[in-house]
């Protein structure tokens, strides 16, 4: 069982935001090949979801306000640790990421930008498809809604 822990970046402690940083590198640049700017300005405006075994951060989301990604609430930047793949990490980072948007929205519509091969993932949590896929970073992604409910 994961501890969570969910602030927006001003509350974050340099400990926390440091764990974090690590934790997308080590997945997104690293894992995936993928030289990118990930300081990309909107860890400023976002909530930080951040999932504990112990000590460790091995899992983590970002929670972007309506109108900086899109004119919906987005989640973006979900990760999970390579050493703890298999435990369903990802799975209770999803759910706990819709309940923490729910808590502070209510029942609003979510929108992602979601790498291509994770659609059958997203869509176990109610997403949808929209449109053709596209290149970011060298990955294919869709985008996907997931309505109000």
């Amino acid at each position: 069982m994961l501890t969570w822990i969910f602030k927006p970046f001003t509350e974050l402690t340099l400990t926390e935001l440091y764990s974090i940083m690590q934790l997308r590198q080590e997945v997104f640049i690293v894992e995936q090949n993928c030289p990118y700017l990930d300081a990309d300005g909107k860890d400023l405006k976002s909530y930080h979801l951040m999932g504990y075994a112990g000590d460790e951060l091995v899992a983590y989301s970002r929670i972007v306000k309506p109108g900086v990604s899109y004119e919906e609430v987005s989640i973006g930047r979900v990760v999970s640790s390579t050493k703890h793949r298999g435990l369903a990490y990802g799975r209770q980072l999803m759910a706990e990421s819709i309940k923490q948007i729910e808590k502070l929205y209510g029942p609003v519509p979510i929108r992602i930008g979601a790498q291509q091969y994770l659609q059958k993932f997203y869509e176990s949590f109610g997403f949808v498809r929209e449109g053709e896929a596209y290149w970011e970073d060298g990955i294919p992604h869709i985008i996907m809604v997931r309505e109000a409910v």
